[in-house]
């Protein structure tokens, strides 16, 4: 089980409210793997932190779950054997993410300070640099803005491997999903980086969205729930059922799981919900489940976005949620605010 964050000042106090800062930095630390052949290394320090963790995954399989990273005296350093470029995601308590780009032989440094986490650099490649820049030069920004920065770094960057944290980030994710935009970016960063196997599976699911698999029949799945049992797309040919992805370390998701919980049993039977938690940790998943009195089936993808079927259903961000009715896909990617008002329109 990933243990509980936690935050001390430097004499020794707790700080509850800092514990999002702390988080922030582990999952920095773990993102690291060594200076040496064959090895990616971060290393740095923080401002205004003493001791702390905070965890980090990848959504590319570099690493096998989630690694939790410890903070010593504001210091860290961190190395983990690396053997091929990949994506790392820092998770900071309060549920945000921030990337770092690992290479082979290659080494980070973080700096900045706990209380000003937004402005954090991470240096030291070429992609990390570049992060950095895209991130304080969109600070201030609108969405709008945000995305038209995202559009303008992958154009002129189509060689970097940060192109596809900015389309998953800016272009795949409610409320502003934009397929077609999407295509076209991973299209040019094709003939850059046609050998990146998380741009290949990436170009292929956006594709597969953009030619309006959101209407097509559910792809045929089956695999076994956390309780042993079998879901499969056969399980879901009749009736409307709503497909919840969610996981242990995205606020907004949990909320989107309890929220659906309260519309399942206004609808008098007639919406189902199942879940597919994009989590390495079994035993955090049943405690959320347990903790939010939710009942229905949930299968853990502990292969993250690697799962084959979250690689099936097209699915690259936390939260989402595909709608489905007699067995085909008849929306996905509903955003919270207009949730209960979609299902409401359904369920007349």
């Amino acid at each position: 089980m990933i243990p509980s964050p936690s935050f001390f000042s430097p004499t020794g106090r707790r700080r509850p409210h800092c514990t999002f800062f702390l988080c922030a930095l582990c999952a920095v630390l773990v993102s690291a793997c060594g200076g040496r052949s064959g090895y990616f290394k971060v290393s740095g320090r923080l401002a205004n932190i003493d001791q702390g963790e905070f965890y980090i995954y990848s959504p590319d399989g570099a690493i096998d779950g989630i690694d939790t990273i410890h903070v010593t005296g504001g210091r860290f350093t961190y190395e983990r054997p690396c053997e091929r470029e990949a994506m790392l995601l820092m998770v900071f308590p309060n549920f945000s993410e921030q990337p770092i780009f690992a290479e082979p032989g290659e080494k980070v440094s973080v700096k900045g300070d706990v209380s000003h986490l937004r402005d954090i650099e991470i240096e030291g490649t070429k992609a990390n640099n570049l992060m950095t820049k895209f991130r304080k030069q969109t600070l201030s920004s609108l969405p709008q803005q945000a995305r038209e920065a995202a559009a303008r770094t992958i154009a002129d960057h189509p060689e970097s491997p940060i192109g596809v944290y900015l389309v998953r980030r800016y272009f795949l994710r409610p409320p502003a999903v934009d397929y077609g935009q999407a295509a076209s970016l991973i299209d040019l960063m094709m003939d850059k980086q046609p050998r990146n196997g998380s741009l290949q599976r990436l170009k292929k699911q956006v594709d597969q969205l953009a030619k309006g698999i959101e209407k097509s029949p559910l792809p045929s799945f089956s695999v076994t729930d956390d309780k042993g049992a079998t879901l499969s797309s056969g399980s879901l040919s009749k009736g409307l059922t709503a497909i919840s992805v969610w996981s242990s370390w995205n606020f907004e998701s949990q909320d989107q799981q309890r929220r659906l919980r309260r519309i399942m049993r206004s609808s008098g039977g007639r919406l189902s919900v199942v879940s597919i938690s994009v989590d390495a940790n079994r035993k955090e998943v049943e405690r959320i489940l347990q903790r939010d009195s939710i009942q229905w089936q949930n299968v853990t993808a502990d292969r993250l976005f690697e799962s084959p079927l979250l690689l099936q259903l097209g699915v690259s961000n936390v939260p989402d949620i595909i709608v489905v009715r007699d067995g085909r896909i008849i929306d996905r990617s509903v955003t919270m605010a207009n949730l209960q008002e979609k299902f409401d329109q359904l369920l007349r």
